[in-house]
């Protein structure tokens, strides 16, 4: 049976990917990663790989807000270049402890995803919604668990990594919730920007995420992290029943596909 004939990512929500030296396969679709079962040591290190990719995106997508938006005030400035620095250690957190295992850069696929869907949004407050309070603000839940998985399995390094990295991104939403309030604050108009932001990014995720890319991929909400970063009660509970329903929504075909990843 042939392939599916697939389209191109939308270019108005999908930026140009960033720029990678040979040893890395950029795809632009989850389905064509790394497919591994869950619990064994190759999946580990497509873990690892993966996440020290992100971590490097991450550091891309900051750069190019600060480049993007010189009038941007002082502080946001500052916090992004610290976020630049931070997200920089952290792949090289990452790096150290795939090659400790045994793992190599570019030994799997990658996505440079959140990169391009962040810088393709036109506006401060959109790409601080969209990375810091979205993406980065989910991330803090999914370390989380990923902390307490490491605990749990006496994973020593692994666990400290995750530990530092998680101070960091508390600070990273912190700052983005501070200077979204600012601009809004400023001029209440900023909501419509957040929203037509929310909208092309969730968009754009699921042309890249698909189905298999998001079945069983919900973490509960860090409570106490969030109130950490900025959330509000009400939003922490928002979340929270978010992530409730969607987990309820997962069958057996579900878990599956999540399993065989």
């Amino acid at each position: 049976m042939s392939e599916p004939v697939r389209t191109a990512l939308s270019p108005r929500i999908h930026a140009p990917p960033p720029a990678r030296d040979p040893r890395f396969h950029v795809v632009e679709r989850w389905v064509d990663c790394a497919a591994l079962p869950a619990g064994t040591p190759a999946s580990e290190l497509e873990f690892l790989h993966r996440q020290m990719h992100e971590e490097l995106t991450a550091v891309e997508s900051s750069a190019r807000t600060l480049a993007d938006f010189p009038d941007a005030d002082w502080q946001v400035r500052l916090d992004l270049a610290r976020q630049c620095s931070d997200e920089a250690r952290h792949a090289r957190m990452f790096r150290r402890v795939l090659e400790r295992r045994g793992g190599k850069v570019g030994q799997s696929p990658v996505l440079s995803f959140q990169y391009r869907i962040i810088v393709a949004i036109d506006t401060l407050i959109g790409r601080l919604t969209v990375q810091n309070r979205s993406f980065e603000a989910g991330g803090i839940d999914a370390i989380e668990d990923g902390i307490a998985d490491a605990r749990r399995r006496g994973v020593q390094d692994l666990l400290e990594l995750l530990d530092a990295q998680l101070a960091d991104e508390v600070v990273h939403v912190r700052f983005a919730n501070a200077a979204i309030a600012d601009l809004k604050s400023r001029d209440p108009a900023h909501l419509l920007s957040m929203g037509t932001a929310l909208t092309q990014a969730g968009k754009a995720f699921r042309e890249v995420m698909g189905d298999e890319g998001t079945a069983g991929a919900h973490h509960r909400v860090s409570g106490e992290a969030r109130r950490e970063a900025g959330f509000s009660a009400e939003e922490i509970r928002a979340a929270d029943q978010l992530a409730e329903r969607l987990v309820s929504q997962r069958g057996p075909e579900s878990e599956k596909a999540r399993d065989a990843r």
